[in-house]
């Protein structure tokens, strides 16, 4: 848990306004993520020459890289590391970050750009509720792009959001197969009144 309490970059999101968590005390976000790697010089390269971070600080094996606003949401920290073997997809691990950007327009420049540095790229890709760009850029990380738009709250309210499996158009032809194959979970709002605990 890192605090946002005096985060002085990208301000962190809202809290959950009708759960038990106190809003002070509320988990508002995600940031910064943590990357293990071998080669340290040459990622250090990727990050500032190509997806142009800052290396702004060290504390032993452990680098911190910011970009734009900085702060808690705008920080990847590096752990140089050659000790460990080379990773493995699984249950548990974390299959990618994503980053944001403005728009569409913003996805295809960095789409060139990674191009100019001789990076693969999955092109852009149309998720529906943004825009994605992905590239590897080192062995076993790869990093999404996504668009801040036009978002999750095209097809419903905030006020329910989430207690529905909401699904693209091009995948509501689908959705008795998908429903069959997602575990379920109870989304009916409950009637409950949550207070906010306090110790």
């Amino acid at each position: 848990m890192i605090s946002d309490e005096n985060n002085q970059g990208v301000p962190s999101g809202t809290p959950w306004q009708d759960g038990p968590i106190p809003n002070e005390y509320a988990i508002t976000g995600l940031g910064p993520i943590t990357v293990r790697i071998k080669d340290f010089k040459h990622f250090n390269q990727v990050m500032e020459k190509v997806l142009l971070f800052k290396n702004i600080d060290h504390e032993g094996s452990y680098h911190l890289f910011e970009v734009g606003e900085g702060g808690n949401g705008a920080q990847v920290i590096v752990e140089e590391n050659d000790d460990l073997p080379m990773a493995q997809q699984g249950y548990g691990t974390v299959h990618h970050a994503a980053f944001r950007i403005d728009d569409l327009e913003t996805l295809h420049q960095w789409d060139e750009h990674y191009r100019r540095f001789g990076f693969q790229t999955s092109g852009y890709v149309d998720r529906f509720f943004f825009k994605s760009l992905y590239t590897r850029v080192a062995p076993q990380i790869l990093f999404e792009l996504a668009t801040d738009g036009p978002g999750f709250m095209g097809d419903e309210p905030y006020e329910t959001l989430g207690e529905k499996l909401s699904l693209p158009p091009f995948l509501e032809n689908k959705r008795k197969e998908i429903v069959g194959m997602v575990r379920h979970i109870d989304t009916v709002r409950s009637s409950k009144e949550l207070k906010k605990e306090y110790e």
